[in-house]
């Protein structure tokens, strides 16, 4: 038991031709986990261009999640609404870009993602803090939220349109008279 046929990392060794015990992998060797065979999932790229579509279905499981991350990484900087007005902002750092620029409303869902996963400007990756799967669940919500502030009556669909166009009839007509009379004693 005390002589055991191993090797000690960087050791000699008389076994092998190179005289080195500790041996490289095999080209082409991919790690357990680290295989990125599906390059819109992992790059945000399709054929070396930025994706304009999703590497799944968009959800609103999907949305919700990616509504959860953006508060946690994503408010700070660029704020509640993607307006780039975050609490950092507020403390002095460099505002980031407002989601809701036209070149950033334009811009492939890929791009999101990419930016994420490598940073951009003063904007370091998040790749290492934020999973995949949550980096493009942002990505959705950075739509809904890009979507939120340019939806009209139109977009909405015909049975929730005429409920919103009926309702503040019906909170009139529920509400009671607000009048004042002056002597705050009601």
């Amino acid at each position: 038991m005390r002589d055991q046929p191993r090797s000690d990392p960087l050791e000699a060794s008389d076994f092998f031709a190179d005289g080195v015990a500790s041996r490289s992998p095999v080209p082409g060797t991919v790690a357990r986990g680290q295989l990125k065979a599906d390059a819109l999932l992992e790059t945000g790229m399709v054929e070396g261009k930025l994706a304009t579509t999703f590497p799944y279905p968009v959800t609103e499981a999907m949305l919700l999640r990616g509504r959860e991350r953006f508060g946690i990484y994503c408010t700070p900087c660029h704020g509640q609404l993607g307006d780039g007005q975050g609490m950092v902002v507020r403390r002095g750092f460099k505002q980031p870009s407002s989601f809701h620029v036209d070149r950033l409303r334009g811009a492939p869902a890929g791009y999101f993602f990419d930016v994420m996963s490598n940073g951009f400007g003063v904007m370091s990756s998040y790749a290492s803090q934020v999973p995949v799967a949550d980096r493009w669940a942002i990505v959705a919500y950075i739509r809904a939220l890009q979507r939120s502030q340019y939806a009209t009556l139109a977009d909405l669909p015909v049975a929730e349109r005429e409920r919103l166009l009926a309702e503040p009839a019906v909170a009139r007509a529920a509400a009671p008279d607000s009048q004042p009379s002056g002597t705050g004693h009601e």
